[in-house]
């Protein structure tokens, strides 16, 4: 075996070893165990049977038919799964509902014709075998493919729902969240399919493939935080109501520019507890009170180093009038919000 035979599958197993962590963390090791996460732990390590085969096939020697039909056969099982992940991420209180298994007989029917598939199969001179072979493997992808579709399909209707929640962070993430992981399914769909039309890419580009997309799903996912929230922040409640309140307490009639001003001030002003406040700015804006606030001192700040009649007010100035304690909390926020000190941010505006 070659170095780079080697290398290839180190990176290809990397993934699949990644991807099987990644499940058992969801639902063995995550206190927050909802059945999104749980589909998506399901999902991972069907993949992982299905890279797990690919990786033997190209490296091995005369792997059993019964490892190549049944590592296909979770194709079936993986599409259905992503289905009701999607319809789990983006419907309030979801729960899988007795019919929905009947999705899965295509799977158990090709996983238990696995069992009886030989050697023989593969000879070229088995005209009978290949041919159902081919149509076996043709109906897997297209019935991935169909599922692919129909979960995007899925997603673009809960987004136009909820177009009028979009603002919200938890939301917003969701479906970036679920683009993501549908393109990369597109994405190692492609790159098996490009396999099986006249091997126009490596067999194991599949597996590279796959590993290159769950580390960056897996990045995505703990940016996102994404294995905390589910189809209940759709839920109806009276938190973007308060929240619009507390923004036009805020924002409009500027609250941020008070010094002194605090969580159980601004409850007050709305009428709640400073618990229950600060829930609702978290949920809503994806930021803690502080930062809430900070924000939009700093909106104002960056109108007012921009304003010609301010050329002459120091940075110092400008802080206070913005609502901030000190220069050091006004320099801290403002690169926070803006990747720059407040001196930097005139200096190239003036550019």
């Amino acid at each position: 075996m070659s170095f780079l035979d080697i290398l290839l599958i180190i990176i290809s197993s990397a993934g699949l070893l990644h991807g099987v962590l990644f499940a058992v963390y969801l639902c063995a090791i995550k206190k927050k165990r909802t059945l999104p996460n749980i589909l998506l732990s399901f999902i991972l390590i069907c993949m992982a049977f299905r890279i797990g085969k690919s990786v033997m096939l190209n490296f091995g020697h005369e792997l059993e038919p019964l490892f190549i039909f049944a590592g296909l056969s979770f194709l079936l099982l993986i599409g259905p799964l992503l289905r009701w992940y999607v319809l789990g991420m983006t419907q309030n209180t979801f729960e899988l509902p007795a019919y929905y298994y009947i999705e899965l007989i295509p799977f158990v029917i090709v996983f238990i014709m696995s069992f009886f598939i030989t050697k023989n199969w593969f000879d070229e001179d088995n005209k009978q075998a290949i041919i159902v072979f081919g149509s076996v493997l043709i109906f897997i992808y297209l019935h991935f493919a169909g599922y692919i579709i129909s979960a995007i399909t899925l997603s673009r209707k809960a987004k136009k729902k909820h177009t009028d929640r979009l603002h919200i962070k938890a939301t917003k993430d969701i479906f970036e969240w679920l683009s993501v992981l549908l393109i990369g399914f597109i994405i190692i769909w492609f790159s098996y399919v490009l396999n099986i039309i006249e091997d126009t890419v490596p067999y194991i580009v599949g597996p590279i493939v796959y590993s290159v997309v769950i580390y960056f799903l897996s990045y995505k996912a703990y940016i996102l935080k994404i294995t905390d929230i589910d189809g209940n922040v759709f839920q109806e409640n009276d938190h973007v109501s308060l929240f619009h309140k507390m923004k036009t307490v805020v924002i409009d009639q500027k609250l941020y520019l008070e010094p002194d001003v605090s969580l159980s001030r601004l409850g007050k002003l709305i009428g709640i507890s400073a618990q229950k406040t600060s829930k609702i700015i978290n949920q809503e804006s994806g930021r803690n009170f502080n930062d809430f606030i900070n924000y939009h001192r700093v909106q104002q700040a960056k109108k007012q180093l921009l304003d010609a009649s301010n050329v002459h007010h120091t940075i110092s100035s400008i802080a206070f009038d913005t609502g901030f304690s000190s220069l050091s909390s006004f320099n801290s926020a403002f690169k926070k919000f803006e990747g720059m000190t407040p001196s930097s941010y005139r200096d190239r505006k003036k550019g």
